[in-house]
């Protein structure tokens, strides 16, 4: 127990270090059927960093844990202010790590966004949040933030989620969702983690081959790594996830993350995921497959967001909301991009910004000027199928019409005035005796 571990080391105990190794080992191999296993694997107790020996080492993990336990002493220990805490850290984390921050962080103000868009019922969305989502999936769950995020929100809501399921490559991220999921309090009955490569489909759960015993979703929500490069083969040109629609590009594996999450959709479910906007008009296979998702009427809506809201870069994105059965044959497109509040280092969204795009895509209204449009698949059709936001939704200012005419006669008046003032002027002057100008 931390109790008896701080006890430890206020009173410098020897065994300090053995101690809490050992209570590391038990956690990962005896706590919950072994769910745990390596959850504290990038945690090195023999670190040099610490100290040249073992007393050295032992007697620096008595001063921090002196420390971290001083100032946690007044702090609440219920699950809900641990867990903030950990995110509030994680995102601060985030902040510092640069580029670093998109292989394992979604900023709240977007995440709120997706959450708040998957919680709606999908036919019907100005019904409200559905009361109980059965299977939610984030197959780059990164620290699993988003999808604690979509708990919360139909939390808020009076609503229940059964379970969440998540997939992450990075061991050391992978470890770190799983230690928010406990934080949170979620019981290893509520959740599952998997260790492997979404785009090679490394996790059995999600490789069933046969359709009737097939996973499927109920919300899915995503912020795969960007326009990242990948190594298609023969064999994944024949896998299920793709066949239909075709392999992504080398250089590109922003459409096999999308077909993937798809794939593994409920028919009555809604997908919402990150992209760059490329994946909006780049040409080759990812037309191809953008029109034909498009054909089958796949695409729900396309919600373009500001630039520089992301710790890992500055370029602006998209949201993607996609919908196996679809009441619409069209496309709602929302242009937010002007929206945010300016940062210094980085945008942020106000709740008015956020609240503004959540009703947008709740209620779908025909047109909103420079913000939002409801467009056919005909017009779609006659841009070849292009996505790019500003072919739909200008937010350019209509330049002021001149009236030539009232302008002309304006200066004619002027210079009349001119040439009288320029008379009088004149007169003074031939009066003293000099020269007219």
């Amino acid at each position: 127990m931390w109790s008896n571990i701080t006890e430890l080391a206020r009173t410098q105990h020897p065994d300090l270090l053995k101690t809490l190794d050992k209570g590391f080992r038990h956690i990962e191999n005896e706590s919950f059927e072994s769910s745990f296993r390596g959850l504290f694997s990038e945690i090195n107790l023999n670190s040099e960093k610490l100290g040249k020996t073992y007393e050295d080492k032992n007697d620096t993990l008595c001063k921090i844990i002196t420390k971290i336990a001083t100032g946690i002493a007044d702090f609440s220990t219920d699950t809900d202010t641990l867990g903030d805490a950990y995110e509030y850290l994680i995102g601060k984390f985030a902040a510092g790590s640069g580029k670093k921050a998109g292989e394992f962080y979604t900023p709240q103000q977007i995440s709120t966004i997706l959450s708040r868009i998957v919680i709606l019922d999908s036919q019907d969305p100005t019904t409200g949040p559905k009361s109980k989502l059965d299977k939610v999936l984030d197959f780059a769950c990164g620290s699993g933030s988003l999808l604690l995020n979509v708990r919360t929100k139909l939390k808020e809501e009076s609503g229940t989620i059964g379970k969440l399921y998540g997939q992450e490559k990075n061991i050391t991220t992978y470890n770190l969702a799983r230690m928010n999921m406990l934080l949170h309090g979620m019981k290893d009955t509520e959740f599952e983690i998997f260790h492997g490569d979404t785009l090679l489909n490394q996790w059995e759960l999600l490789n069933e081959m046969n359709p009737a015993k097939k996973t499927e979703f109920d919300a899915i929500v995503a912020n795969p790594p960007f326009s990242l490069r990948w190594e298609p083969n023969d064999t994944l040109a024949e896998d299920f996830r793709f066949k239909s629609y075709g392999l992504a590009p080398k250089s590109a594996a922003d459409f096999s993350f999308l077909l993937h999450g798809f794939h593994f959709l409920k028919d009555d479910g809604t997908m919402a995921i990150i992209l760059p906007h490329g994946v909006l008009f780049r040409g080759g296979a990812e037309e191809r497959i953008r029109t034909k998702l498009l054909k089958d009427n796949h695409i729900d809506t396309v919600i373009g967001l500001p630039s520089n809201l992301f710790y890992s870069t500055g370029i602006p994105v998209c949201i993607l909301v996609l919908k196996k059965c679809k009441k619409q044959d069209d496309v709602l497109f929302i242009n937010a991009s002007e929206q945010y509040k300016p940062g210094k280092r980085q945008n942020s969204l106000e709740p008015e910004h956020i609240n503004n795009i959540v009703e947008t895509y709740q209620f779908r209204p025909d047109h909103i000027e420079r913000y939002a449009r409801r467009v056919s698949m005909e017009e779609i059709e006659k841009n070849a199928y292009n996505l790019n936001i500003s072919r739909y939704v200008s937010t350019s200012v209509d330049e002021v019409q001149i009236d030539l005419k009232a302008v002309n006669i304006k200066l004619a008046a002027i210079n009349e005035r001119i040439k009288s003032s320029t008379d009088k002027h004149n007169e003074f002057l031939k009066e003293l005796g000099l020269p007219p100008i």
